[in-house]
């Protein structure tokens, strides 16, 4: 009998005694081959030599100082080599201890901004449908996940949600994707309008979408006509990379691949490769500054704010991401892995789209690839994926609920940045008869 509750009350999952690279290690001796970094976590895979060194360097030095009291070294270099790597006009880092911190404590710093700069009627945020961001409440409030948001749905605030950028089944006939694009941007403008003049705080988006509907990448040109609808309404733009960001796309931060630069970015993930919870905002000058020059601080706090050996897990991270060229590797392997799905599953018949940027892949299943047919939600398909490719030593990321909350099944595959390629080709090989396995269990 177990007294951890489990996420699951009727399983109990396999215990995890060990980490070596790509592999997690049961307690049992099996090794699981990782392809989805845990929830696209694990950047450096597990046991990286430098970062459990630099942990253990902290420990030894100072596990704890509270930030009411004290900053510390490790925290101040961390932030300083963020800002330094971070889109123009990012000044401050604030460290939280996960993704869902980070977008909790964006949504606080946008409304005390326009609190502090004499807009106190703005009060309002426009987020996407099919979009995660959290499960604390604010974050589920701007989040698009139906399945999540609904027995929670009385204590949230109120947030109007407008399309998500899905072209595989949203763009119209003979519609290029430029112009899908701008047809969403003023989805969003009509949103802002009917809203109110001067009442909308931020529109809140996934540069690239993640868990819900299985790695949404956007079309060209869309970020940057929502940068355009933000600035001519006054309306911050703040972009959740908390999964796809910190190299995930092949680049440390998704928006630089779109050429917009938001006005805050929450991190997680990636910036610590799991080796210690920690998220962080990316504040832009302008934000921190009216914050200072009116109340003098930001009315937010945790406990484990800027954890030391948090910081000294995320900046060891960091680090050798940059000394061993990491991103360009993220960017060929990707282009690779992407080359595997495709060849391995493309032609799949319940196979319906692949889609990915980087390291970051979804894998859309159907049970009709003409017609783009679900299969019953009922049969609970991912879950039977993600058993299959278990059984077979490979961890994956499926979830249910990829349309509209309810109907639609995807995988989601963000392998370690260290990953090779007969690395990433064993992870397609053993993906492609789960898959079957699964399917033919309906």
């Amino acid at each position: 009998m177990t007294r951890v509750l489990h996420r699951h009350l009727h399983r109990k999952p396999p215990v995890a005694a060990g980490g070596e690279g790509l592999f997690v290690i049961g307690a049992d001796g099996r090794r699981y081959l990782d392809a989805c970094g845990g929830a696209a976590v694990s950047c450096l895979g597990h046991g990286h030599p430098d970062v459990l060194a630099a942990m253990h360097e902290q420990i030894d030095r100072l596990a704890y100082a509270h930030t009411s009291f004290f900053t510390t070294e490790v925290a101040e270099t961390l932030a300083d080599e963020l800002v330094r790597n971070a889109p123009a006009g990012t000044s401050h880092a604030y460290f939280v201890s996960g993704g869902s911190e980070a977008v909790e404590a964006a949504l606080k710093m946008a409304r005390q901004y326009f609190v502090e700069i004499g807009e106190p009627r703005r009060a309002h945020f426009i987020a996407r449908r099919q979009s995660y961001h959290g499960n604390t409440l604010g974050a589920l409030a701007v989040g698009g996940n139906a399945w999540r948001r609904r027995e929670f749905a009385p204590l949230l605030i109120d947030v109007t949600h407008v399309s998500p950028c899905y072209p595989y089944r949203d763009i119209g006939e003979g519609e290029s994707p430029e112009a899908y694009g701008r047809r969403l941007a003023d989805e969003l403008d009509r949103a802002i309008v009917a809203a109110g003049p001067g009442r909308v705080i931020a529109f809140v988006a996934e540069t690239v979408g993640g868990a819900t509907a299985g790695v949404l990448t956007p079309v060209p040109g869309y970020f940057r006509a929502v940068r355009e609808v933000c600035d001519r309404h006054g309306a911050l733009l703040i972009l959740d990379e908390v999964m796809c960001g910190m190299g995930r796309t092949g680049t440390l931060h998704a928006c630089e691949q779109e050429g917009v630069v938001p006005d805050l970015i929450t991190i997680a993930k990636g910036l610590g490769g799991g080796y210690q919870p920690i998220g962080a905002v990316l504040a832009q000058k302008r934000i921190v500054e009216a914050m200072s020059r009116g109340s003098g601080y930001f009315q937010h706090g945790h406990t484990y704010l800027g954890h030391p050996v948090a910081c000294a897990a995320a900046l060891a991270v960091q680090r050798v991401i940059a000394r061993d060229g990491l991103l360009a590797r993220v960017r060929a392997s990707g282009e690779a892995f992407g080359g595997l799905l495709r060849r391995r599953l493309g032609e799949h018949p319940h196979v319906g789209d692949i889609r990915g940027r980087g390291l970051f892949w979804g894998v859309e299943l159907v049970r009709d690839r003409p017609s783009r047919a679900p299969f019953d939600p009922a049969i609970q398909l991912h879950a039977r994926v993600k058993r299959e490719a278990m059984a077979r030593g490979l961890m994956t990321y499926p979830m249910g609920g990829t349309i509209d909350g309810a109907r639609g099944d995807h995988i989601v595959l963000a392998p370690p940045f260290i990953a090779g390629e007969d690395s990433l080709r064993e992870m397609v090989e053993r993906l492609a008869p789960a898959i079957d396995a699964a399917i033919a269990s309906v």
